[in-house]
């Protein structure tokens, strides 16, 4: 009973620092923070509890970014990290993504040494699960947005020509597009009109969007615009080309998609196939499969074997996938 009950605050724990992490700032809760903001400068005593206010917010600001500096030396690249994070589109910093691995690490190490399995061999399992777990739920969010973002962009080129085709200057078109257009994309392109307005070149605000989201898509886009600033033409004409061809692409990938999904299945199958039939039979006789884990003959084939695995799935999943 003690062991279901610390498993089941482990499972809890984990669920609430991956919410913690993963999810972005609260609409709601940063309008009431508006509201008290002006409450408190104009009410009555508004200045000194503006000041306290300040003063608290400061200092939970040190906080976060002792974390994040703690994260920063912990973590290798950050750099490259902070860019993965900032792609996924969430409030997530270095040291929310800390908090969140060792976590997990704490959490399957704990649950694996309850099972019987010696500390060391524990502790290094619930390493690996704690640094690919976070890297693999960054990257599903990562290729989310982008998808987002790819299969929205063709209709905001498309609005930025008809604004061309009125008269309307290409900044303008960019504005026009932040307002109308929801989305990853909005908000990107209103991350370019605010840069301009703040004195950035257009080409300058442009290329380090392109660098953060890291699309083809995007970086066609720039080039078009760069081409076309120096060379000159009909931008309306080329930025319409441009959209029937992202549009192509996506229906190529789409088409490439349905004929390698039958390949897909059978991977997805065969891989998760063994783990399926581990548990299995562990939840039926459970004394048979416990050797998996106290047993170190047992444990050197059960890595072994999740090893080969991994290069069988590895060279599965290279066969199926196509780059257009």
């Amino acid at each position: 009973m003690i062991y279901i009950i610390i498993v089941a605050v482990g499972v809890l724990g984990v669920l609430l620092l991956a919410n913690q992490a993963m999810s972005g700032p609260n609409p709601r809760r940063s309008l009431k923070r508006r509201v008290e903001l002006i409450k408190e400068r104009h009410g009555e005593g508004g200045v000194l509890a503006a000041n306290a206010q300040a003063q608290i917010r400061k200092l939970m600001a040190a906080r976060a970014s002792r974390v994040d500096s703690w994260a920063s030396t912990l973590i290798p690249k950050p750099a490259l990290m902070r860019q993965r994070l900032d792609r996924t589109g969430k409030n997530i910093t270095l040291g929310k993504y800390m908090m969140a691995s060792l976590g997990i690490v704490a959490f399957i190490a704990a649950l694996l040494m309850i099972q019987g399995m010696p500390f060391f061999l524990a502790f290094f399992v619930g390493l690996f699960a704690g640094a690919a777990i976070p890297h693999f739920v960054v990257g599903f969010l990562i290729k989310r947005r982008v998808n987002q973002f790819n299969s929205n962009f063709p209709d905001a080129i498309e609005l930025m020509v008809r604004g061309l085709r009125s008269g309307l200057p290409i900044t303008e078109t960019l504005g026009i597009v932040a307002g109308e257009i929801g989305g990853p994309v909005g908000i990107e392109f209103r991350s370019v009109s605010d840069k301009m307005k703040i004195g950035r070149t257009m080409e300058a605000a442009l290329q380090e969007t392109s660098d953060r989201l890291g699309t083809a898509e995007f970086q066609f886009f720039v080039i078009t615009l760069a081409i076309q600033r120096e060379t000159g033409g009909n931008l309306a004409e080329t930025l319409s080309n441009l959209a029937d061809v992202l549009r192509k692409r996506g229906q190529m990938k789409l088409k490439i998609k349905a004929m390698s999904s039958e390949s897909k299945a059978s991977a997805y199958i065969v891989g998760s196939l063994p783990f399926i039939v581990f548990t299995m039979v562990y939840m039926v006789n459970q004394h048979y499969m416990s050797g998996f884990f106290t047993d170190q003959r047992l444990m050197v084939a059960g890595l072994g074997g999740l090893c080969w695995m991994s290069i069988g799935v590895f060279i599965m999943a290279k066969m199926v996938s196509f780059e257009i």
